[in-house]
């Protein structure tokens, strides 16, 4: 078998809005994912029973059902109860839920590792709980977890891929239909694996500058 790309020259527009979709797709599901991560931390470390009972159980839930089930849930079951959602968002919403299920872990274990005298500390100096969290607690999970989260990220954009499932075009959806137009599967898929490698690759490097970003003073200070 010949290798021949010139064949997608004319899909290469189509392909392109499809790699924007999905960019689009993961950068909103990221930022939600999160959010609802450190907030579902935030309860599961919290003193309430109750309040960190109802995190574990969402937890559990998201991490231990399919994401493809999840998925047709919210677009095929929803409209059962009248929620009618349109595919982006659906997207966007499942993977926000079930990111935020694993961001969570990486973040809780953050707040954990925190020294409990830079909290006792921050107490004694009379600041309320809510000041606490937001400006001491959550920056320093953060900072530490910024790792775990980037593989909790990378997994996402590629659960991503699953979106076409919904009817949603994003870039395997649009290399779907690109095969099945030119028939060149080895071509349109030798193209997106290199697409979602070059992809995941550009996300890790962001993180691990990020990560040195946000550490740059603690390491110093060790050196």
């Amino acid at each position: 078998m010949q290798l021949d790309l010139s064949v997608l020259a004319p899909h290469a527009g189509f392909l392109w809005r499809g790699a924007i979709l999905t960019a689009e797709v993961c950068g909103l599901a990221i930022l939600g994912s999160v959010v609802l991560g450190a907030l579902v931390a935030i309860a599961r470390t919290a003193s309430s029973r109750w309040l960190r009972g109802l995190a574990a159980v969402y937890v559990d839930l998201f991490r231990n059902v399919p994401f493809l089930v999840q998925l047709f849930f919210f677009y095929y079951g929803l409209p059962e109860l009248g929620i009618y959602i349109d595919a982006f968002t659906t997207g966007v919403l499942a993977l926000s839920i079930a990111g935020g299920a694993y961001a969570s872990d990486a973040i809780r274990s953050g707040i954990l590792a925190i020294d409990p005298g830079i909290i006792e500390a921050a107490e004694v100096s009379g600041l309320s709980r809510r000041v606490i969290f937001t400006r001491i607690v959550l920056p320093i999970a953060l900072r530490t977890s910024i790792r775990p989260l980037g593989s909790v990220l990378i997994n996402m954009i590629l659960t991503s891929s699953i979106l076409s499932a919904i009817t949603l075009n994003e870039l395997t959806g649009s290399g779907r239909i690109v095969a099945s137009d030119t028939f060149r599967p080895f071509e349109v898929y030798a193209v997106l694996l290199v697409a979602y490698a070059a992809l995941t690759w550009t996300v890790s490097l962001a993180v691990n500058l990020l990560h040195r970003r946000m550490n740059r003073g603690i390491t110093q200070a060790v050196a």
